[in-house]
Order: C-alpha cells, then sequence, then structure tokens
C-alpha cells in the first residue's frame, strides 16, 4: 500500500482548511437578511407620502416643503438580538432622523416608542430614548465626529443590540456602548426608519441589512 509522503499530507491538510473556511465565509454571508431590496416596499409599513424609492434607496421627507410631524417607515417583524448595518445620507438645513430600534407603534397615533440610532444636527451616533424618556441616553463628545461624518453623503451606521446592551458605530467609529439597567422596557420589537418633523429636509437610506443573533 502506497503511504503518502509529507508533502501530499500538507497539500491535503491545506485543501481541507480552505474548504472549511470558505464554508464558514459563506454561513456568515449567508446570515445576513436584505431587509430592502432597492425596489419596493416589501416588509415595511408607513406613511407613504413621506416616503419613497429614489436610486435604490428609502428617502424620507422633502426639499420643498416642512415636515409637519414625525413620521417612521417600520419592518412588519420585531427583533430581539441583531446587527443592523445601513448606510445613511442627511440633506438640507438641521435635517432630524434617526432608526428606531426594539420600537413599538403607539396605537392610532403616528409615533413610536422606544430605542433611536439618531441621526442629525448635533445628535449623530447618539442612543434616544423616543416618546418614553425622551432623551439621549448616551452619545459620543462634542466635536467626536468631526471629520468622520460625511456631510450629503454617504454614511455607514452599524447597530448591534444583544441583550439589554446596544452599541452603535459611525462610519467604523464607536458612539455608544449602552446597557440598559431597566429591566421593565421591552428588549424587542420593530426597526423603524424616521424623518423628523422640522424644516425641509431628506434623509436617505440604502444596503439595510440585519443578521439575529
Amino acid at each position: 500500500m502506497n503511504t503518502p509522503n509529507h508533502s501530499t499530507k500538507t497539500w491535503l491538510l491545506s485543501l481541507i482548511f480552505l474548504a472549511l473556511h470558505c464554508l464558514g465565509s459563506y454561513s456568515d454571508e449567508d446570515a445576513w437578511q436584505i431587509l430592502f431590496d432597492g425596489k419596493g416596499f416589501d416588509g415595511w409599513e408607513g406613511n407613504y407620502r413621506y416616503f419613497r424609492i429614489e436610486d435604490h434607496a428609502l428617502v424620507g421627507g422633502m426639499l420643498y416643503a416642512k415636515i409637519p410631524r414625525n413620521q417612521f417607515l417600520a419592518t412588519h417583524r420585531s427583533y430581539r438580538d441583531f446587527e443592523l448595518q445601513l448606510e445613511f445620507k442627511l440633506l438640507g438645513e438641521d435635517t432630524n432622523a434617526g432608526i428606531q430600534l426594539r420600537s413599538q407603534r403607539i396605537p392610532d397615533h403616528h409615533e413610536v416608542i422606544g430605542y433611536q440610532a439618531d441621526l442629525g444636527q448635533s445628535y449623530t451616533g447618539c442612543l434616544y430614548d423616543e416618546s418614553r424618556r425622551n432623551k439621549i441616553l448616551a452619545g459620543p463628545k462634542p466635536g467626536e465626529l468631526a471629520g468622520i461624518i460625511k456631510e450629503q453623503d454617504w454614511n455607514v451606521y452599524r447597530i448591534l443590540c444583544i441583550g439589554n446592551r446596544i452599541r452603535l458605530w459611525i462610519n467604523g467609529h464607536p458612539t455608544v456602548d449602552y446597557t440598559e439597567e431597566d429591566s421593565r422596557i421591552v428588549q424587542e420589537g420593530v426597526i423603524a426608519l424616521q424623518i423628523h418633523s422640522g424644516p425641509p429636509g431628506e434623509v436617505h437610506y440604502r444596503r439595510i441589512r440585519l443578521r439575529e443573533l
């Protein structure tokens, strides 16, 4: 019987390692869910007077008229532990927006209640508690994101929610590491894209993907 020599064994081990690496990479990528395909509102609900699809992005608000009240485009599904990644761009003066996490619609109302990864003005990168405690829970230091945020251009938001801990990154820069101490607060809910009430302005969202953990 022929016995494999050392070089053959090394080649076989390298081949097995490569196959396992490729399988692991495929599994990691396969775990991501595309929440917006750039074409339609499948999986989302909201006031379509204030949200539209343009150049494969979800656009909230308008540049020709004021936004009279907060508007939210929300997922049909609820999520608990997850990583969410998306790109955003703000246009206009003093535009404010945000991404709701683990949130709930308020019945017979335009508002939602829950955590918000904030956007715009001096709040970008902060974690806000929308329609509940109505305050910033955590955020970067003043001026910390200077040179990191690309004004009126695409930026990347990364959001990680595991248990009672929420972490945020803007363009790879960490802005929030928050642990919820109030056990009464629900840690599950919809994801919702906000355009805040105020002067004419737009927020663009694209490449929205999520993996459940």
